[in-house]
């Protein structure tokens, strides 16, 4: 799997002010759980975090914090309701010796069978949750859907591989080719008889002024 470095600073104040002065200053607080050393309190600079989070791609994270490196993933982060600056991150330090739990995207390969005879391919799932080790973790999860028919669909026991655990029921679906008609049929229709009163009412007002003219 891939990953990103980001160098940062360990913090030694937390509290309101210290954390303003930071985001004044363009850069993002954030928490590191998990490893030996307990919970670590750092900083870094918003736009390294750029390649990590506005993107469709999964990648671990190497923290270098004043020297003292650490394998991470992201766990959480906040976001300014208005302006969309991150506001604040949460790692998980994670070794090479214990699998951890990632969420990865699932790509498609090939044209179905039924999108050929007019189908269309629907997908239940965009991303995938698993549970390996970091090195046996692809970067994606692809999906070969050449195979699929007018109503067949692709299940998740279909990637199922030595390398990880799918943490997902064996009956979900991944994706699926449905005809186009079924499509027509999931839009909602608006019938006669399903007009609001109001405006059944203004129409026949409508209707009953022309009458008069």
């Amino acid at each position: 799997m891939k990953s990103i470095t980001i160098k940062g600073s360990k913090r030694e104040n937390v509290g309101k002010k210290a954390t303003r002065a930071l985001r004044d200053a363009e850069k993002v607080p954030c928490v590191l759980y998990g490893g030996a050393a307990g919970v670590i309190h750092f900083s870094a600079l918003e736009k390294d975090f750029n390649k990590l989070v506005y993107t469709a791609d999964v990648h671990t994270v190497k923290l270098d914090l004043d020297g003292q490196k650490a394998n991470a993933i992201l766990q959480d982060i906040q976001f300014h309701p208005v302006s969309d600056a991150i506001l604040h991150m949460d790692f998980f330090q994670f070794d090479d010796e214990n699998p951890i739990n990632m969420t990865l995207p699932i790509h498609s390969t090939g044209v179905p069978k039924g999108v050929k005879m007019g189908g269309v391919l629907q997908f239940n799932m965009r991303r995938i949750d698993l549970n390996g080790l970091v090195d046996k973790l692809p970067d994606f999860v692809e999906v070969d859907v050449s195979s699929l028919g007018i109503g067949e669909k692709l299940y998740i026991t279909e990637v199922a591989s030595e390398d990880y655990e799918i943490l997902h029921d064996e009956d979900e679906v991944i994706c699926q080719v449905i005809a186009a008609r079924d499509i027509a049929d999931l839009e909602p229709e608006l019938d006669e008889e399903e007009v609001p009163a109001e405006q059944g009412g203004e129409a026949a007002a409508d209707a009953e002024g022309a009458k008069e003219e």
